[in-house]
């Protein structure tokens, strides 16, 4: 078979390597259903062989100094700053995702996460503990050991850098499987961590769909698992997990709130629910779907909307001027078409798009216009289900306890927003919201600097920020005796 990229191999102990009997998969251009690269799929064999790459890896990285450990997380930064335009384009092809998104966010947003921990690496420390003249003690901050890192489809490159950096900071080695509808660039991270100098087996890249997925999570040699996907993966890898007591970070979806209050600024809010809802074709798991505006103001606020809404430009990925590009896959745009007739169905109005579309050039892809639905109530499916993909419901709401007690009617627990001018109001409103990741005047900016993650079915643990050492080290207690040891028998 032709492919553009040819076929792609697992990347075990710092070099590609040959599978006994690969099983492929392919890798499909959604924008047009181009065969972008076959895949060679890890098997549980495969898998064994990457935890003792790591484990080998794990003896040389861990012994180093944190210091050196950021010198190259910073060399991998700047390489991926260097090559930018190239991944950019790979990222758009794989994923369908405009390039005036991947160019600037997607690339980009990995080498700051590198950059913050290569920064961090240096500054980690354990704690001094005085226990009186007679002895003291201390505790020691350790790397766990081998950790699993399993991607989503939506931020290849991003997700592989933020499970990566703080675990290689924190002296781990990795073995990362990414999401098998986009799996090409996490081959390419690789090969800039070995430019950067980073040693064979530290970070490891295999292939596969959920059954190398399941081997990963069951391994005994892996001690912690870093998931990113969706609610039902992550009650399977938690409940996996348990059987060897594995650490588990879970990163799942979302179904969440964005909030505007009546004396917000208009043109911010509607610029909020817009980033919250179609940035990346509305595949992002922190999207506030539900907007809750309050009811004075609702009618102002969807005429603002809709005209933006309607002057979006959905088309070629590729082309910069694209504001909206494909959806991942064929079943995956059947699945939001779905939705869209469901609310309609249900009663709700669609104010504006959700229709699927044909660009030029890119007539075998998945494209969808994004949809605004009015007339919603909270009991509809399309309110309640996360659809992660280009579908805004709006729903009108009288007051502050109304509206808290209405986002917080969910499973659901990722992200929240709420815009207004009384900042007394924001911060009481936040302070309310079930939520681990929330926005004043502002939706899904992601610094590094902040944890991100989410409470009740949206996950556990938190990746970014100082928070995310917590959970890619184990405290070790040592106690000291300074003196004679007085024992009664």
């Amino acid at each position: 078979m032709t492919t553009r990229f040819g076929t792609i191999k697992n990347r075990i102990g710092g070099k590609s390597v040959d599978l006994a009997n690969p099983e492929l998969f392919l890798s499909i251009d959604p924008a047009r259903g181009e065969v972008l690269a076959e895949i060679e799929m890890a098997g549980a064999d495969d898998v064994d062989r990457a935890v003792a790459a790591a484990k080998a890896g794990f003896k040389v990285w861990s012994r180093m100094t944190g210091a050196e450990r950021g010198r190259i997380l910073r060399r991998a930064a700047d390489l991926l700053r260097a090559r930018n335009g190239e991944l950019a384009e790979i990222e758009t092809r794989d994923t369908g995702k405009p390039i005036q998104e991947t160019s600037v966010v997607d690339i980009l947003s990995g080498a700051d996460c590198l950059d913050y921990f290569g920064g961090l690496a240096a500054t980690l420390t354990g704690e001094h503990v005085d226990l009186g003249p007679s002895a003291f003690g201390y505790v020691r901050r350790e790397p766990l050991g081998v950790v699993a890192g399993i991607g989503a489809w939506n931020y290849p490159i991003q997700i592989a850098c933020w499970k990566a950096a703080p675990a290689l900071a924190c002296g781990n080695a990795m073995v990362f499987k990414p999401a098998e509808l986009t799996p090409l660039t996490a081959t390419l991270l690789a090969d800039i961590f070995a430019e950067a100098g980073l040693p064979a087996g530290v970070f490891n890249v295999i292939h596969g769909d959920a059954r190398t997925g399941r081997a990963m999570v069951a391994h005994p040699g892996i001690r912690k698992v870093s998931l990113t996907g969706e609610a039902s993966t992550g009650r399977k890898v938690m409940a996996s997990a348990a059987d060897t007591l594995k650490h588990v970070t879970l990163e799942l979806g979302g179904k969440s709130p964005l909030i505007v209050f009546d004396d917000a600024k208009l043109d911010n809010a509607v610029s909020g629910a817009l980033l919250g809802n179609f940035y990346s074709a509305g595949e992002v798991c922190s999207n506030g779907t539900r907007v809750f505006v309050q009811r004075r103001i609702k009618d102002a606020f969807l005429e603002k909307l809709t005209a933006r809404v309607g002057k979006m430009i959905v088309g070629d990925p590729l082309d910069p001027a694209t504001h909206v590009g494909s959806l991942i896959s064929a079943d995956h745009l059947s699945k939001v078409m779905g939705y869209v007739g469901r609310g309609q169905a249900e009663g709700a109005r669609l104010a504006v798009g959700g229709r699927q579309v044909f660009p030029a050039g890119c007539d075998k892809g998945a494209f969808v216009t994004p949809a605004v639905f009015d007339g919603c109530n909270d009991d509809m499916a399309i309110v309640r289900e996360e659809i992660f993909g280009p579908v805004m419901t709006v729903l009108a709401f009288d007051d502050e306890d109304e509206v808290v007690a209405r986002a917080n009617a969910t499973e659901y627990g990722l992200a929240a927003g709420v815009f207004t001018n009384d900042l007394t109001r924001a911060h009481r409103v936040v302070a309310d919201l079930e939520a681990g990741t929330c926005w004043i005047n502002q939706y899904n900016v992601t610094p590094i600097e902040l944890p991100f993650g989410g409470v009740k079915l949206s996950g556990l643990g938190r990746e970014n920020s100082k928070a995310a050492v917590e959970h890619f080290t184990q405290a070790k207690s040592v106690y000291v005796a300074m003196g004679d040891i007085d024992a009664p028998y």
